[in-house]
C-alpha cells in the first residue's frame, strides 16, 4: 500500500518514467477518489496533484489523456547482514598513509 513519503516508478505507455515522492493523499469530494500529491524527482523538481482511486494508487493501471499510466512502490534495497566494519578496512595503520586522489570541486566549472 502506498503511503506519504513512499517513493514510486510513475510509468507511461508502459515504459519508466520518472520517479517521485508521494508527499500528500487525501479524501476527494467525490466518493472513492483520493486526491495524490507528488513530488516528481526530476530537473527541475515539481509536483503535480491526481485524483485517483485507492486502486490506482497501489498499482492499478489507468489512463490519462488516453495513455496508459501506472504507479509501482519502490521498497529501498535490503542491507546486508554484516556490519561496515566486517566489509571494509577502517583506515590505514597507525604510521602509514592513505592512498587516494583528492578531487577538488571547487575549482571545477560546468561545462
Amino acid at each position: 500500500m502506498v503511503a506519504e513519503n513512499d517513493i514510486v516508478l510513475i510509468y507511461h505507455d508502459d515504459q519508466p518514467m520518472v520517479f517521485a515522492r508521494v508527499e500528500d493523499i487525501r479524501p476527494d469530494v467525490k466518493k472513492d477518489w483520493f486526491q495524490i500529491k507528488l513530488m516528481l524527482l526530476n530537473l527541475p523538481v515539481q509536483t503535480v496533484t491526481w485524483i485517483l482511486r485507492d486502486t490506482y494508487i497501489n498499482g492499478s493501471e489507468f489512463t490519462m489523456d488516453g495513455h496508459k499510466m501506472r504507479l509501482e512502490k519502490i521498497e529501498p534495497p535490503q542491507e546486508d547482514d554484516r556490519s561496515v566494519n566486517d566489509s571494509e578496512p577502517s583506515g590505514p595503520e597507525p604510521g602509514q598513509k592513505e592512498s587516494g586522489t583528492v578531487i577538488s570541486l571547487k575549482d571545477r566549472k560546468p561545462k
